[in-house]
């Protein structure tokens, strides 16, 4: 009973209608947040979900891991994000170019150590410079997002963009599509949240 239960859910994540529900769990998540609506994190918790199973069956494990760690941010944007309310979001920051220079800086040097450390233990870790850069930022920016900083989605445009030659060779092209969808919702993100930052804080953006 349980092997045929485990065939079944493999089955499932090995067909492309899984990864499809995948990427329409993450468009409907990415556009909630551009409406900064607190329920984009029920979207972005089924998304990850999805996406962590589909990737450990293939055995890219570090995108597996990557999104298990975005179903865990969800939780606690949903958590966070319960601070506002229908009528009232959480209100958007900005933070100054010097506080995300270092933001940039330490994430890079983060990086870098991590793709070190993947290069000394290669028998047990698999993970070039580029996914290290990937992996570090994805990170750091879905905690802004979940801060609700403005510029998480100036990130975006760059972290969405990054892995697509990945996703092309894999075979992912709805993921790939939804990579260049996400692009461009992050450009629109980008300029909701800075309507909404300047009419409710009533100020210009912090040192842009």
């Amino acid at each position: 009973m349980t092997h045929s239960i485990e065939g079944i859910f493999s089955s499932l994540i090995a067909s492309v209608y899984w990864e499809y529900m995948a990427a329409l769990s993450g468009l409907i998540y990415v556009v909630l947040a551009v409406l900064e609506r607190r329920s984009c994190w029920y979207a972005g918790f089924v998304s990850t979900g999805m996406y962590a199973a589909m990737y450990w069956y293939d055995d890219v494990l570090v995108e597996s891991i990557l999104n298990i760690y975005y179903m865990l941010m969800a939780v606690i944007g949903w958590w966070v994000w319960r601070q506002g309310t229908k009528n009232s979001p959480l209100p958007i920051v900005s933070w100054s170019w010097q506080k995300h220079m270092c933001i940039i800086a330490l994430t890079s040097i983060s990086a870098l150590m991590l793709g070190a450390l993947s290069h000394a233990l290669y028998d047990y870790i698999t993970l070039s410079y580029f996914d290290s850069f990937t992996l570090c930022f994805a990170v750091v920016v879905t905690y802004l997002v979940v801060k609700k900083v403005l510029e998480n989605w100036l990130y975006w445009v760059v972290i969405n963009m990054a892995p697509m030659y990945v996703y092309f060779m894999n075979g992912y092209y709805p993921t790939l599509a939804l990579a260049l969808l996400f692009t461009l919702i992050s450009c629109i993100g980008y300029k909701c949240w800075y309507e909404s930052y300047e009419l409710k804080q009533g100020k210009a953006l912090a040192q842009l």
